[in-house]
């Protein structure tokens, strides 16, 4: 029941627009973290992190401005909340909920290092200190709840971007969006990168829908 009730809950953060103009935050602090991951395990130097109050984010690395590198640190932006959703399905698999909640904290404690401005240092604390009450102080149930909603929530949170993306690109906007700027480099279309985005966005709500379901399915068919 538990799976059920914080799929409902992650997919209505995402759907009720309200709710999703403040949720959208952690889906940004994944983005970005998504990009400076990439940098840094291709070699690039990161400069640092920006996170808007519209939800918008900037990510600087400094290294050659072609390459494979930059291919997948401009790639990592918009497929980093899914993965993310999944390894986190992948330990809730493991009942290591208290495990997900400190390396999160972990993960935004470094994360903060590189922000560079207030209100990225403010959406990160703010993330930081929830995640550390409800793993400090929270009862297991409380716990387990926030845990799978919360991974939900970046499951389905990953989708959504990438039609909101190409939704303002199809009205002449954003055109140097992460897709316009892979579009540059590797002289593929932009929509192609939209539609690689959509792809491994869907394929890891699946994997972790499965991941998550196996906390709930029975080991066994019942025999007659």
């Amino acid at each position: 029941m538990l799976v059920l009730v914080t799929a409902v809950a992650g997919f209505l953060a995402v759907a009720i627009r309200p709710v999703w103009r403040v949720a959208r935050n952690a889906v940004t602090i994944a983005h970005e973290g998504g990009h400076a991951l990439f940098a840094l395990l291709t070699g690039r130097k990161l400069r640092g992190i920006r996170l808007e109050f519209d939800t918008s984010g900037l990510t600087l690395s400094a290294g050659r401005p072609t390459g494979f590198g930059m291919i997948l640190t401009l790639l990592g932006g918009y497929i980093a909340p899914s993965l993310v959703g999944v390894l986190g399905a992948w330990l809730l698999g493991g009942n290591r909920i208290t495990l997900l909640l400190w390396l999160a904290v972990v993960l935004l404690l470094l994360m903060l290092i590189n922000i560079r401005n207030f209100f990225g240092v403010v959406s990160l604390l703010v993330t930081g200190a929830i995640v550390f009450a409800v793993s400090w102080y929270a009862a297991p149930e409380t716990q387990a709840a926030f845990a799978y909603a919360g991974v939900w929530f970046l499951l389905f949170g990953g989708v959504r971007p990438v039609f909101e993306l190409q939704s303002l690109r199809s009205r002449g906007r954003m055109r140097d969006s992460d897709a316009d700027q892979l579009s540059r480099l590797t002289h593929l279309p932009a929509l192609f990168w939209v539609g690689v985005f959509l792809i491994v966005n869907l394929v890891a709500l699946l994997a972790g829908a499965f991941l998550l379901a196996g906390q709930w399915l029975p080991d066994t068919l019942p025999t007659t």
